[in-house]
């Protein structure tokens, strides 16, 4: 899927839309993103340094998720962060680099469901944990 097809699942738009690409194969989700350097989330973060936040590659493995979510729940839901959940941070993520995440549903009960998944830079495991999601109708 390209950003335009992703914007037919996922409710997320710019600025905060952090997937470029995205595909689902055997229910795992497969997100990626290059981070440019002129995110707004690199002012600041930091000057002569730039490095991606924590919480932003958070968000970004999470909306790589929420496109196995949206076609498992349906289209026209709406995914809801409810957890986040030994997040590890391994090797900094910054511009120039492409993320690619990998996500899997883990485990669905009513409303919520549980993820896992990992993010990487050139193969190097930059970002781990595991996340939950209420998904309620848009």
């Amino acid at each position: 899927m390209n950003k335009e097809e992703i914007k037919q699942i996922l409710p997320h738009r710019e600025p905060m839309l952090l997937v470029d690409e995205a595909t689902v194969t055997d229910g795992i989700a497969t997100g990626r993103y290059c981070i440019r350097g002129d995110e707004w989330f690199l002012k600041g973060h930091f000057p002569d340094n730039p490095v991606v936040p924590g919480v932003i590659l958070c968000e970004m493995m999470a909306q790589s998720a929420c496109v196995l979510l949206c076609e498992e729940a349906g289209v026209g839901m709406t995914p809801y962060f409810t957890s986040l959940d030994k997040v590890r941070f391994k090797h900094v993520v910054r511009p120039g680099d492409t993320v690619v995440f990998t996500c899997s549903i883990t485990a669905q009960k009513g409303p919520f469901y549980f993820c896992q998944g990992k993010g990487y830079v050139d193969e190097k495991l930059c970002i781990s944990g595991e996340f939950s999601f209420a998904v309620k109708e848009a």
